[in-house]
């Protein structure tokens, strides 16, 4: 069962995905679980389905860069910085599988190392990046989509 605080920063990441990104109302994604640094989003069929009635690329890539963008929103949060001063630079996305259900999209922390890096930067000059890595599964856990972007952080 999820902690008050994971409920309570997803509720918070709903409410910033409604109010500063619309596309998310139209593609109807649910903000599902934040936990030991992992964003678990859920993207529904219905409303991303392409002519053959599986998940359109598109909102694929939309839902992992959420992901991403969501991640080091919350992130960020935690460090007590509330911010939503966030682009993705560049993306990139494969495909290896089509998704045919409701599909769980997750972005988990990248090394400790990495965003100490990208942390301690944002602190000394007010912009960094970093990359984050999000991952949309199948209905039997595999990769469906696999986004690596890279982030940046501003004032």
């Amino acid at each position: 069962m999820p902690s008050a605080s994971s409920s309570a920063a997803c509720q918070h990441l709903a409410q910033v995905f409604a109010s500063d990104i619309p596309l998310t109302l139209a593609t109807a994604i649910e903000v599902r679980q934040w936990e030991a640094q992992r964003l678990q989003l859920m993207l529904p069929l219905q409303e991303n389905r392409n002519h053959q009635n599986s998940m359109f690329g598109g909102s694929l890539y939309c839902a992992a860069v959420l992901a991403g963008w969501g991640w080091l929103h919350l992130r960020l949060r935690d460090e007590g910085i509330d911010t939503t001063h966030i682009v993705v630079q560049a993306g990139q996305i494969d495909y290896p599988l089509p998704v045919y259900h409701d599909a769980e999209v997750v972005c988990t922390a990248p090394d400790e190392a990495q965003w100490k890096r990208f942390f301690n930067m944002y602190k000394r000059h007010g912009k960094a990046r970093i990359s984050l890595t999000s991952r949309v599964l199948t209905e039997d856990g595999q990769d469906g989509a696999i986004f690596t972007g890279q982030f940046v952080l501003h004032n």
